[in-house]
């Protein structure tokens, strides 16, 4: 693979990344419809992600839901394994300066631009491996 078509591999990866991200974010409005009483009422809502299915591990699971527990988040469903989405007070707020973790973070575990970045090294470091011994086989 040369640098061109690796450039052009990896541009087509991130394209196609970036409309599963939006896919993902417009099922996640259709999915999370609100009733007036949660939109009036002093309720914050998140969707938490992960890279990984983690959300189908049940102990993985409960040690997420216990860090944002301690934040005063609520599980309100699980999407699929890598979704779920919390609620908690707005009152919860006050206390957010003595957690050990983010309150409002989105994301547990590899981001998505991180693993990608892995997946393509190795794809490279796999491409480069072929190249080498298609060299040496002609030799």
């Amino acid at each position: 693979m040369n640098s061109v078509a690796a450039t052009s591999a990896s541009s087509a990866a991130t394209i196609a990344a970036a409309e599963a991200a939006q896919r993902a974010r417009e099922e996640e409005e259709q999915m999370t419809p609100y009733t007036q009483a949660e939109i009036e009422g002093d309720w914050e809502f998140k969707i938490l992600r992960s890279t990984g299915n983690i959300f189908l591990k049940p102990e993985k699971r409960a040690e997420v839901l216990e860090q944002e527990a301690r934040a005063g988040w609520e599980l309100l469903e699980v999407f699929d394994g890598r979704r779920i989405r919390l609620k908690r007070s707005t009152l919860a707020k006050k206390d957010d300066h003595a957690l050990d973790i983010d309150p409002y973070r989105a994301h547990i575990g590899m981001s998505s631009e991180s693993f990608g970045l892995v997946v393509f090294l190795v794809i490279l470091v796999l491409a480069g491996f072929t190249v080498f011994a298609v060299y040496m086989a002609q030799q």
